[in-house]
């Protein structure tokens, strides 16, 4: 065994140690909202995940289908953002406006009856586009469809996503708001409260880094918040560069009072004492 695969093996060990420690872990201090995107514990079912988030007192499970909406308020729980048009199509292209304005908009009416307060969206692919051109389509689509969410009270929130890493749900070569400062841009000109962004720490920093100068920034134009682990979008923990309790503790500075949403993919079988040892972070 040389030196390296010593180390890792060592830092395995402990983290597993460390997860497995946190299994019983529920929320005490709630200061901040915590939420779990369902994606990333597949094949997990949507229920089963709900089950354990209400335990360890989480206030959400989000982006899942619509129908268990009535489902997780059994359980008191919310859904903290919804979805709408995949990532892949968005607004920067005018020819693919038509399905995304039809999408979010079927989205946020159900959105706004089940008490849903934010709805998600995206770019696109920039496919040539000059930022000049992708901002002003931005703007312009938004524009057609924010109204609209005003009406119902719910909050669009464009994610930026990394355009640097390309393993499949890990990164986006050539999204087109791969940006912090061109997604701000894009919801400074649409000029609305119900347009803001959602600020993904694990992109955020894969793009740029420096991120609790940025969450002090843009703290005015930040809908939601979602974590996971550079490099490797995997645990929270001491395993990778990002100090989660520094940022969350950034958070309550700013006086943030939306939803933290869990986007990490569990590296060990018992994916609930992942999430555990997750949650225990972020409860500063």
């Amino acid at each position: 065994m040389n030196r390296r695969t010593a180390i890792t093996t060592i830092a395995t060990g402990v983290a597993a140690t460390a997860v497995a420690q946190d299994a019983p872990y529920k929320i005490q201090n709630g200061r901040i909202r915590q939420s779990v995107i369902p994606w990333c514990f597949n094949p997990m079912p949507v229920e089963e995940l709900a089950k354990h988030a209400a335990a360890m007192g989480l206030k959400s499970v989000e982006l899942c289908d619509p129908k268990h909406w009535p489902m997780l308020k059994e359980l008191g729980l919310t859904c903290a953002i919804a979805g709408s048009h995949g990532f892949a199509k968005g607004f920067a292209h005018r020819d693919e406006w038509a399905e995304c304005h039809a999408k979010l908009r079927q989205n946020i009416e159900a959105a706004s009856a089940a008490g849903v307060e934010r709805i998600i969206t995206f770019s696109g692919f920039r496919r040539g586009l000059s930022d000049d051109e992708g901002i002003k389509n931005m703007v312009a689509g938004l524009k057609e469809i924010v109204g609209f969410a005003e009406e119902k009270k719910v909050t669009l929130c464009v994610e930026m996503l990394n355009s640097r890493v390309a393993t499949q749900m890990k990164g986006h070569p050539d999204y087109f708001c791969d940006s912090m400062e061109r997604t701000v841009e894009i919801c400074r000109q649409v000029g609305s409260p119900r347009c803001k962004v959602l600020f993904d720490f694990y992109h955020v920093q894969i793009m740029h880094g420096d991120c609790i100068s940025r969450v002090h920034q843009y703290k005015d134009f930040i809908g939601h918040i979602h974590t996971a682990g550079v490099p490797g979008r995997n645990e929270i923990d001491g395993t990778q560069e990002l100090n989660y309790p520094a940022l969350m503790r950034a958070l309550i500075e700013i006086k943030y009072d939306g939803f933290v949403g869990q986007e990490f993919i569990p590296t060990i079988p018992d994916k609930v004492a992942s999430l555990a040892q997750g949650v225990r972070i972020c409860d500063v």
